[in-house]
């Protein structure tokens, strides 16, 4: 029977996170939302290489926090309509926006689309961010020993809200009808982008990643990715005397406590035997989301390919 790690379905339904929230967590981020969009973004659109007989490719690049220059690739149908909709692509953690093929359904469909470079992983958006504290391996917990303003996450958050508004603010796109989707850190990542850019329609997200950092440790699922939140403690507190000084900082870029802005209708799917980012986690955030959300379920399923999901979430973004 699934579930045996975690929680069952009817806990699940009700479960409100564990990882603590920091008192000034709400001002933290309407000051960042205020930096960001204080940045001269100094957009480049170059044409790429790539052809296709009903859409043209582009680099985008845009100045972000602390100057580093980010990178999207961006797909315009040929027939463009005077003004479009448009969908957001984030990927999965260490990945990079993928292959121009992976985006040309949006595109056939008549969406522009903007799929982002998440800064210092696998794409071609900088990471000129330097820190104080361990940087040996990941990125979740980059900055957690410096001020919360150096977070890594925190910056690629905001990247995503940029990028949001950069495509909004096209002559072609409607600003009305803008959707995101991702999975696993690109899930979490869609999360964040509708929370700090409430124009966001809709956000379909896959098995979200980022968040209540502090239940995957208690239950000892810090496999992958999640490694790093034991490592830390054991090379640079074994005796967990800074733990709660730990997972406070973490809780300025844990998607649960960004769930309460989102104002964009929601459609989620999670399988309920991921152990690299385990339901229970999951569910933290989607039970704050407060706007008109779904979820689907495959409780024979881990953080792998899942069977029709895209297909889920083709017909989802249709709506927009």
């Amino acid at each position: 029977m699934p579930l045996l790690f975690d929680m069952p379905l009817e806990k699940l339904k009700v479960y409100k996170g564990t990882n603590p929230k920091p008192k000034d967590f709400d001002t933290f981020w309407d000051k960042s939302i205020v930096e960001m969009k204080a940045i001269e973004p100094n957009i480049e659109i170059i044409p790429a290489d790539f052809k296709s007989k009903f859409a043209e490719a582009y680099h985008l690049y845009f100045t972000g926090i602390n100057g580093a220059r980010i990178h999207a690739k961006l797909l315009k149908p040929k027939k463009l309509a005077k003004q479009n909709p448009a969908v957001l692509k984030f990927h999965g953690y260490s990945m990079s926006s993928g292959d121009w093929f992976e985006i040309l359904p949006y595109a056939a469909e008549g969406y522009i689309v903007a799929s982002l470079d998440c800064r210092g992983q696998g794409g071609l958006s900088e990471d000129n961010g330097s820190v104080v504290g361990w940087t040996l391996r990941g990125q979740i917990i980059r900055g957690v020993e410096d001020k919360p303003e150096k977070l890594y996450y925190r910056q690629v958050f905001l990247d995503t809200a940029q990028l949001a508004g950069i495509i909004m603010n096209m002559d072609d796109v409607d600003k009305n009808r803008v959707g995101a989707t991702g999975g696993s850190q690109g899930g979490g990542l869609t999360l964040a982008c509708a929370a700090l850019e409430p124009r966001l329609k809709l956000a379909a997200t896959v098995f979200p990643f980022l968040t209540d950092y502090q239940r995957v440790w208690e239950i000892d699922q810090i496999n992958g990715a999640y490694n790093e939140l034991q490592e830390w403690f054991r090379k640079r507190d074994p005796q967990h005397k800074r733990h709660e000084e730990f997972f406070n900082q973490l809780g300025y870029i844990d998607i649960q406590h960004l769930a309460a802005r989102i104002k964009a209708e929601v459609f989620m799917s999670t399988g309920f035997m991921d152990t690299t980012c385990p339901p229970s986690t999951q569910f933290a955030v989607y039970n704050k989301i407060k706007s008109k959300k779904q979820v689907s379920f495959y409780p024979d399923y881990g953080h792998e390919y899942i069977p029709m999901i895209q297909d889920e979430i083709h017909q989802f973004l249709l709506n927009l």
